[in-house]
């Protein structure tokens, strides 16, 4: 991208990803003044979107698309929502100071290369440091406290002595007034990740009381695994999937009704829900719970219909009967179907079905059968 402007800056994730040596996937610049008014004074700029409260304006140039944003100023009225714009083209450590961590709050000049850091950011990321700009940044923004976890995460940084204790002062005396769009967005980044690292965190710091005050502890079973197994492929396949992740962790947690779930979502829970009923851990410590689903032909019925991921959650409570089930059972399929039984010149009716489950319980036994063995089966069950 050749546009190069002595007021014009790359900032935030995109600086800190070019320092780490990672690629970034976002590119964020900020115009040091008006955004608005410098992109219609590009020669050859098309203005595709403004946004002027914000002061932010997408361009396309040369075939690309381009987000430009002024810099401004914020200050939070209610805490815990969106903030309120204060000046637009303010000063670039104005700018910075709004945001979240040293280590997202350097600019590069697009003009010279030069990084400025005004917060000590460089310094914190050669110490692996995360550290806000002011002592009440987590009361204006709770959901920072999931952005800090992420970024432990996903780059082994750690919270100087200072930041974690504002963390936990915030989590001892939770604001539940606050953006529950804006905290599902950070969790869905965080887990999505698939670390159970984080959820550990999550769980063992008390991170999750920003969702809910209500008790809970970490499951025994690391179900990472089980999701990189099935979960993943599906994405690969199917688009949408990927994005559950988040709610395989975060659905877990006893009361999660703060947050806006879409249908699929909200299905993927109440779906474990059920199965928490029907089966729930023993009492007197954990132990196999095979047994208490009677047959294998029961552990395929209650699980092919539902989503996977509410089963991979439900191995929290039985990963004897989980692993069984994606291992050895998930993949069978009868052959057979109603127009097959209807060249047999058997009517259609409720015993259809109950054929079909016949079928099924042999495969099970045999996932070999081919479909002249089912045909056959079908007709012992018809007395043909």
């Amino acid at each position: 991208m050749n546009l190069k402007d002595q007021n014009l800056y790359y900032i935030g994730g995109v600086v800190r990803d070019e320092i780490l040596g990672l690629p970034s996937f976002d590119v964020d610049l900020t115009f040091n003044g008006n955004a608005i008014e410098f992109a219609k004074n590009l020669p050859n700029a098309e203005i595709l979107q403004i946004n002027e409260p914000f002061g932010t304006v997408r361009i396309k140039l040369n075939g690309k698309e381009i987000d430009i944003a002024s810099t401004r100023s914020e200050s939070y009225p209610q805490k815990g929502h969106l903030p309120i714009v204060d000046k637009i083209g303010c000063s670039l450590k104005e700018d910075v100071l709004r945001r979240d961590f040293t280590i997202n709050a350097m600019a590069k000049s697009t003009l010279t290369g030069e990084i400025i850091d005004y917060t000590g950011g460089l310094n914190d990321i050669e110490t692996k440091t995360l550290r806000v700009l002011h002592d009440n940044s987590f009361i204006d923004d709770p959901t920072r406290i999931l952005r800090m976890l992420k970024f432990a995460v996903r780059f082994g940084f750690a919270p100087d002595e200072h930041t974690q204790k504002l963390q936990d002062e915030y989590l001892a005396n939770i604001n539940y007034d606050m953006s529950y769009q804006r905290l599902k967005k950070e969790l869905a980044e965080t887990f999505n990740l698939n670390k159970y690292e984080a959820f550990e965190r999550f769980v063992n710091q008390g991170i999750y009381k920003l969702i809910s005050p209500l008790k809970f502890e970490l499951p025994k079973y690391d179900f990472s695994g089980l999701i990189e197994r099935y979960i993943t492929p599906l994405s690969q396949k199917e688009q949408g999937h990927e994005r559950n992740v988040w709610i395989i962790y975060v659905g877990l947690l006893p009361d999660i009704s703060n947050l806006p779930l879409t249908k699929e979502e909200k299905q993927i829970v109440d779906e474990f829900r059920k199965l928490e009923k029907l089966c729930p851990p023993p009492e007197g410590g954990p132990k196999s719970l095979i047994s208490r689903w009677g047959n294998d032909f029961e552990i395929y019925k209650t699980f092919k219909n539902i989503p996977p991921e509410s089963v991979i959650m439900y191995s929290t409570i039985n990963p004897e009967v989980v692993e069984k089930y994606f291992n050895e059972l998930k993949d069978i399929e009868i052959l057979i179907n109603g127009n097959d039984l209807k060249n047999l010149g058997i009517e259609p009716s409720p015993k259809y079905q109950q054929c079909f489950d016949y079928i099924l319980k042999e495969k099970i036994s045999n996932p070999n059968l081919s479909k002249n063995d089912e045909i056959r089966l079908a007709k012992e069950f018809f007395n043909l």
